[in-house]
């Protein structure tokens, strides 16, 4: 639970604001190529097979369906899983509603490649998820994994 409300206060803090009649654009961050390369790496020596986004994350599409996809400012209907690199699970969540853009840039930027019904793994890298940043449960600038399904978009 702590994770949880890690991920949407940090979110909450590096977002714009995401209203209806604003115009919402995503993110042009990139992450540090020592970030990207360290991660592709640690991707590459587990035989994680995985396909890499200019923006510095990596991902693998599980299931794939045509379903809307969300932008920015959608608020999604997610069930999630988040991992440590060592598969040590952080938290799990079955069903939970949140402002796309009020979520760390990660998945500000990886949850728009899917559509509802779908499901994804992304591979974060610090500045794609928390960054310095440490919880009880999450290192500071620790690489992440989340198993999202993509349950609806609100």
């Amino acid at each position: 639970m702590k994770a949880l409300l890690f991920l949407l206060l940090i979110g909450v803090l590096t977002m714009n604001s995401c209203k209806k009649n604003d115009f919402c654009e995503p993110s042009t961050f990139k992450a540090p190529e020592s970030e990207i390369n360290s991660l592709r790496t640690i991707l590459d020596n587990q035989n994680v097979q995985y396909t890499e986004d200019p923006r510095g994350f990596f991902y693998e599409i599980i299931k794939l369906e045509a379903g809307d996809k969300p932008d920015v400012c959608s608020t999604v209907r997610v069930k999630y899983e988040l991992r440590l690199m060592n598969g040590n699970i952080i938290e799990s969540t079955p069903d939970v509603t949140f402002q796309l853009g009020g979520l760390i840039l990660g998945w500000q930027m990886g949850i728009p490649l899917i559509g509802k019904g779908s499901s994804i793994i992304l591979y974060l890298p610090p500045a794609l998820a928390y960054g310095d940043q440490s919880t009880a449960d999450i290192p500071a600038n620790s690489n992440l994994i989340f198993e999202i399904e993509l349950l609806d978009v609100l």
